[in-house]
């Protein structure tokens, strides 16, 4: 059985004042909730800023991942220190790799995630980090890694697109995104968020939101016949 790990790696987690990282760790344990809820993950915060999640069924992990991508995205900061380093922060939020695969062992319970699928998702990570660089030069933020060339090849220009989509979304768009992820309709985000129909809807065009929705439903045909 086949599974997708998403590894990720929060930029520039150093430039948050100590109460930010733990606003931050305590937003990224309640999506683990809503994720195990909503798509049967196991998702596990390592350290502060490195987050797994194991997603049984494949299909869903551009969605789980856009999820995680636009949750980080819509964290308020406050500039209070290392202007450069934070504005990193509020673009990208945090780097994704899917990595698919076999997991030998797989125990939530023992904390174990074991097998090709989290190597390959973590190997991509060790390549893409910048942790005790003084500069921070990104150019992707979303990948996606398996043992087929030919499907890594067919999803790559995807995962660019769709990630230089989302890194210009503004915080209110990301939120927005994670709502409509989630499948809920305009009125339900509009009533939870306090506004209009026609701003979140003003917002999700100004994303390319029916964009990035054709975008999962690829993946998730890709993924299902790959």
């Amino acid at each position: 059985m086949n599974y997708a790990v998403i590894s990720g790696d929060v930029v520039a987690f150093t430039s948050l004042s100590n109460p930010q990282k733990e606003a931050l760790e305590a937003r990224l344990r309640a999506l683990n909730i809503t994720l195990a809820m909503q798509f049967d993950t196991y998702s596990r915060l390592v350290k502060g800023d490195y987050w797994e999640c194991v997603v049984p069924q494949p299909a869903d992990a551009l969605t789980v991942a856009l999820l995680a991508k636009s949750w980080v995205k819509a964290f308020t900061v406050n500039p209070e220190r290392n202007q450069a380093r934070l504005k990193s922060f509020e673009t990208y939020g945090i780097r994704l790799a899917i990595g698919y695969g076999t997991l030998q062992r797989l125990d939530p319970e023992r904390g174990i995630i074991d097998g090709e699928a989290i190597y390959l998702s973590g190997r991509k990570m060790g390549e893409e980090s910048t942790h005790g660089k003084e500069r921070v030069v990104i150019k992707n933020t979303l990948f996606f890694i398996s043992g087929n060339p030919l499907l890594d090849q067919a999803l790559e220009p995807l995962m660019a697109l769709i990630d230089h989509t989302i890194n210009k979304a503004t915080e209110k768009q990301s939120l927005i995104l994670y709502h409509k992820l989630l499948g809920k309709s305009e009125n339900e985000i509009a009533d939870e968020l306090g506004i209009s129909q026609s701003s979140v809807n003003q917002h999700s065009t100004s994303l390319g939101w029916n964009a990035i929705e054709k975008a999962v439903t690829y993946f998730r045909q890709k993924m299902k016949s790959p």
